[in-house]
């Protein structure tokens, strides 16, 4: 089919990643990396220690130059440039102040080091102290603040030459939990107001859930998926992102038909089916959320009865496990407050549960090692 007449090309990506390898050694850190990151998206590189998603944000900013393959930033091949002719801001996890500048000095560092007349980089650090709720602190030195606070003014730090790019480096991990949880909204929502393409790694599947457009979750130097928090959580593309992103069920099993496995002793309808033939061995995945309580006797597949074993309060919910009484099939299950009153269930009472093909997610490998 013809392109339609004067019908505008799609947009580059802004951040164009191809076949990047990086070795120190003889140990390969990244691995033929293949990514796209488009202009104003939050993309978070998420995964354990070792991964390769700091890497992976070295070599974008010039730390740690790939072996092989290329990155294109705005159209502009970046692969071999030193850092100072980069376009972009950091953030480290240390903060890396200057803790013997003020407030105001330490914003001021990078405008004041390229040459910008006095009245702009004045201008532009109220502007920025402003930004980050830091107004009335800029006469203060980094030791005088808190946490949050600083990691504040390293982020303001960043955004002061106006760059194109914003790389954050575990910004949060030494923050506690509360403080943690603002800043997530603060950052977030000044990425939004200003429009900034940034880049965020972070082992916290939580911060990647609620902070990113879309995640890329690594590991052993490779991506093994992207997309969007939702898509990640209820659709893992493979046995590793379903075990490191949230909670789930990993049951063994083995395929009778495309479409239904013997797990346990049970028989279990899935979908979508797998190209696989009947006895080959297959890990069938379920997030404890996902069991059905409620109304089962509408749902006419996948309709077992369990033994509801200790019941854990966990603040919102109900934490227990389920065996399925003349099989060996045991679940983890979250049950609500709300349901737990509206049915009575309570530990030792035999209930009858569902689990929704589509919620189960299987994979043609074995199970994890426990």
């Amino acid at each position: 089919m013809e392109a339609v007449a004067g019908a505008a090309a799609p947009a580059a990506p802004y951040l164009r990643i191809r076949g990047v390898t990086k070795r120190f050694g003889t140990f390969t850190a990244l691995e033929r990396v293949d990514l796209d990151v488009e202009a104003g998206e939050f993309v978070a590189f998420l995964g354990p220690s070792g991964c390769g998603k700091t890497t992976l944000l070295r070599a974008i900013c010039g730390l740690d130059p790939p072996s092989e393959g290329t990155i294109l930033q705005g159209g502009r091949d970046v692969t071999a440039l030193p850092v100072r002719e980069r376009d972009f801001g950091i953030v480290f996890q240390s903060y890396a102040l200057f803790p013997n500048l003020s407030i105001r000095a330490n914003v001021a560092y990078g405008l004041v080091s390229s040459g910008r007349p006095r009245r702009e980089v004045e201008r532009r650090v109220a502007e920025l102290l402003e930004l980050v709720g830091l107004g009335d602190q800029a006469e203060k030195y980094p030791a005088q603040l808190s946490g949050g606070q600083q990691q504040r003014v390293a982020l303001a730090r960043a955004l002061a030459l106006r760059p194109g790019l914003l790389l954050l480096d575990e910004p949060l991990s030494a923050l506690d939990a509360r403080v943690r949880a603002r800043l997530r909204g603060e950052i977030r929502d000044l990425q939004r107001r200003l429009g900034i393409t940034t880049i965020m790694v972070t082992h916290d599947q939580e911060e990647a859930l609620t902070m990113a457009d879309r995640i890329v979750v690594m590991n052993r130097g490779r991506i093994e998926q992207v997309g969007r928090p939702d898509e990640v959580y209820a659709r893992p593309a493979t046995a590793f992102v379903a075990d490191f992103i949230g909670k789930m069920n990993f049951l063994a099993g083995r395929l009778l038909a495309p479409d239904r496995a013997e797990v346990a002793g049970a028989e279990l309808l899935f979908e979508p089916p797998l190209a696989l033939g009947p006895g080959a061995p297959v890990t069938v995945c379920l997030r404890p959320e996902d069991v059905v309580v409620r109304e089962v006797e509408r749902r006419p597949a996948n309709r077992l009865t369990a033994e509801v074993g200790v019941m854990e309060f966990i603040g919102n919910h109900f934490q227990t496990t389920l065996h399925v009484p003349g099989t060996n099939l045991d679940l983890s299950a979250y049950l609500s407050i709300n349901a737990v009153r509206d049915l009575g269930i309570r530990p030792g009472r035999t209930i009858p549960i569902c689990l929704p093909p589509d919620r189960l997610r299987v994979f043609p490998e074995p199970p994890r090692p426990s």
